[in-house]
Protein backbone atom coordinates (compact mmCIF):
# COMPACT_ATOMS: atom_id res chain seq x y z
CA UNK A 1 0.00 0.00 0.00
CA UNK A 2 1.00 3.77 -0.03
CA UNK A 3 -0.40 7.05 -0.39
CA UNK A 4 -1.97 9.44 2.39
CA UNK A 5 -2.45 8.70 5.95
CA UNK A 6 -5.03 11.53 7.33
CA UNK A 7 -3.88 12.95 10.66
CA UNK A 8 -7.47 12.92 12.79
CA UNK A 9 -7.57 17.00 12.96
CA UNK A 10 -6.70 16.97 9.48
CA UNK A 11 -10.35 15.06 8.31
CA UNK A 12 -12.10 17.33 11.08
CA UNK A 13 -10.28 20.43 9.18
CA UNK A 14 -11.57 19.19 6.31
CA UNK A 15 -15.29 18.54 6.84
CA UNK A 16 -15.58 22.04 8.57
CA UNK A 17 -13.69 23.85 6.10
CA UNK A 18 -11.04 24.95 8.53
CA UNK A 19 -8.60 27.47 7.37
CA UNK A 20 -5.89 25.96 9.18
CA UNK A 21 -6.40 23.14 6.56
CA UNK A 22 -2.62 23.93 4.45
CA UNK A 23 -3.18 24.68 0.90
CA UNK A 24 -0.70 21.63 -0.02
CA UNK A 25 -2.92 19.36 2.35
CA UNK A 26 -5.67 20.13 0.44
CA UNK A 27 -4.21 19.79 -3.11
CA UNK A 28 -3.19 16.58 -1.85
CA UNK A 29 -6.91 15.43 -0.59
CA UNK A 30 -8.56 17.17 -3.54
CA UNK A 31 -6.12 14.78 -6.23
CA UNK A 32 -8.45 11.53 -6.73
CA UNK A 33 -4.68 10.23 -8.77
CA UNK A 34 -3.78 9.88 -4.63
CA UNK A 35 -5.21 7.11 -2.59
CA UNK A 36 -6.63 8.31 0.94
CA UNK A 37 -6.74 6.52 3.76
CA UNK A 38 -8.02 7.49 7.68
CA UNK A 39 -7.24 5.48 10.60
CA UNK A 40 -9.66 3.59 12.70
CA UNK A 41 -7.37 4.75 15.33
CA UNK A 42 -8.20 8.69 14.78
CA UNK A 43 -12.17 7.64 14.68
CA UNK A 44 -11.34 6.13 17.92
CA UNK A 45 -9.84 9.34 19.06
CA UNK A 46 -12.51 11.14 17.79
CA UNK A 47 -15.28 9.25 19.87
CA UNK A 48 -12.88 9.05 23.04
CA UNK A 49 -13.06 13.10 22.88
CA UNK A 50 -16.70 13.36 22.30
CA UNK A 51 -17.37 11.43 25.40
CA UNK A 52 -14.97 13.08 27.63
CA UNK A 53 -16.17 16.92 26.29
CA UNK A 54 -12.94 17.77 24.65
CA UNK A 55 -14.34 17.89 21.21
CA UNK A 56 -17.71 19.21 20.24
CA UNK A 57 -19.11 17.90 17.10
CA UNK A 58 -22.81 18.34 15.31
CA UNK A 59 -25.07 15.94 16.61
CA UNK A 60 -24.88 13.76 13.18
CA UNK A 61 -21.36 13.56 13.08
CA UNK A 62 -20.84 10.10 12.28
CA UNK A 63 -23.16 10.58 8.87
CA UNK A 64 -21.05 13.88 7.74
CA UNK A 65 -17.70 12.31 8.47
CA UNK A 66 -19.18 8.89 6.60
CA UNK A 67 -20.11 11.35 3.44
CA UNK A 68 -17.07 13.37 3.04
CA UNK A 69 -15.37 9.78 3.44
CA UNK A 70 -17.58 8.35 0.22
CA UNK A 71 -16.90 11.56 -1.59
CA UNK A 72 -13.41 12.13 -0.87
CA UNK A 73 -12.90 8.51 -1.81
CA UNK A 74 -11.20 8.10 1.60
CA UNK A 75 -10.58 4.52 3.11
CA UNK A 76 -10.37 2.85 6.74
CA UNK A 77 -7.08 1.77 7.91
CA UNK A 78 -7.46 -0.87 10.23
CA UNK A 79 -5.04 -1.54 12.84
CA UNK A 80 -2.61 -4.73 12.00
CA UNK A 81 -0.99 -7.05 14.33
CA UNK A 82 2.36 -5.47 12.67
CA UNK A 83 0.75 -2.05 12.91
CA UNK A 84 1.47 -2.56 16.81
CA UNK A 85 4.39 -3.89 16.68
CA UNK A 86 5.71 -1.21 14.63
CA UNK A 87 5.40 1.26 17.74
CA UNK A 88 8.01 -0.44 19.53
CA UNK A 89 10.62 0.70 16.76
CA UNK A 90 9.83 4.16 17.06
CA UNK A 91 11.52 6.40 19.04
CA UNK A 92 9.28 7.91 21.58
CA UNK A 93 9.20 11.60 20.54
CA UNK A 94 5.80 11.37 20.28
CA UNK A 95 3.77 9.57 23.35
CA UNK A 96 0.57 10.44 22.55
CA UNK A 97 -1.02 6.64 21.49
CA UNK A 98 -2.82 7.85 18.45
CA UNK A 99 -0.51 9.51 17.04
CA UNK A 100 2.08 6.66 17.01
CA UNK A 101 -0.54 4.18 15.63
CA UNK A 102 -1.01 6.61 12.57
CA UNK A 103 3.08 7.08 12.37
CA UNK A 104 3.19 3.07 12.48
CA UNK A 105 0.75 2.42 10.48
CA UNK A 106 2.66 5.01 7.74
CA UNK A 107 5.62 3.45 8.55
CA UNK A 108 4.16 -0.62 7.47
CA UNK A 109 2.31 0.95 4.85
CA UNK A 110 5.23 2.89 2.87
CA UNK A 111 2.61 6.10 3.02
CA UNK A 112 3.05 9.79 4.23
CA UNK A 113 0.99 11.07 6.43
CA UNK A 114 -0.66 14.63 5.98
CA UNK A 115 -0.01 16.32 9.46
CA UNK A 116 0.13 19.89 10.97
CA UNK A 117 2.10 17.91 13.96
CA UNK A 118 5.29 19.49 13.98
CA UNK A 119 6.50 16.17 16.28
CA UNK A 120 5.94 13.63 13.13
CA UNK A 121 8.68 15.64 11.00
CA UNK A 122 11.20 14.02 13.90
CA UNK A 123 10.45 10.52 12.73
CA UNK A 124 13.04 10.28 9.67
CA UNK A 125 11.76 7.03 8.10
CA UNK A 126 7.69 8.51 7.67
CA UNK A 127 7.23 11.53 4.99
CA UNK A 128 4.97 14.02 6.59
CA UNK A 129 3.11 16.38 4.17
CA UNK A 130 1.72 20.17 5.25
Amino acid sequence: MSGYILDTHVLLWMISGDKRLSEKARVLIGDTDNKMWFSIASYWEICIKIRLGKLALHENWRSIIKSEMVAGEISILTISEEHCHETMNLPLWHRDPFDRIILAQASVERSAVISADSKFSQYKNITVCW
